[in-house]
């Protein structure tokens, strides 16, 4: 009797396990199909806006293009095709010589921080105007980029 009596529990806790097994297994499938347009993003981040320019920082201490235009509301993703760390930085506070940062009135600074290899930074520009923004490292071998916002256009 008591061992009938473990063999309906054992049984009982295989068809549980079983249970689990195709519930998670269900879970799974549903999740990688929702996400699998977010695969490489972090949860709760926003999808990258498409960029009205790409800017390159390159070995040779320049963002290429130098200086782009685009319409308030756009955004601008610079990318790493250097060996170098460099910053996207668009912060009069935080530039040694105060002419190579300049923002439009109400415009907020921006500051990529450091950009490795390869890796790449986007912002979007809201305020119409001219934006004069540097790589803190390489600011002192001229590299400086503008940003110019025309209005957006209704």
């Amino acid at each position: 009797m008591v061992e009938r009596a473990w063999l309906i529990i054992i049984r009982f806790g295989e068809y549980l396990l079983k249970q689990q097994w195709v519930g998670l297994t269900i879970i799974w499938v549903l999740l990688l199909a929702a996400g699998a347009e977010g695969i490489g993003r972090r949860v709760g981040e926003a999808t990258p806006k498409k960029p009205a320019a790409v800017v390159k920082m390159t070995d040779q201490l320049t963002f290429e293009p130098a200086r782009v235009t685009i319409k308030a509301g756009e955004t601008v993703r610079w990318k790493s095709a250097s060996l170098l760390v460099h910053t996207v930085t668009g912060d009069p506070a935080l530039a040694a010589k105060p002419e190579d940062a300049a923002l439009p009135p109400g415009a907020k600074p921006f500051n990529s921080g450091n950009i490795k290899p390869g890796g790449q930074f986007q912002h979007t520009f809201k305020v119409p105007g001219t934006y004069r923004y540097f790589c803190i490292p390489h600011e002192g071998a001229g590299m400086i980029g503008v940003v110019v916002v025309q209005p957006a256009t209704t």
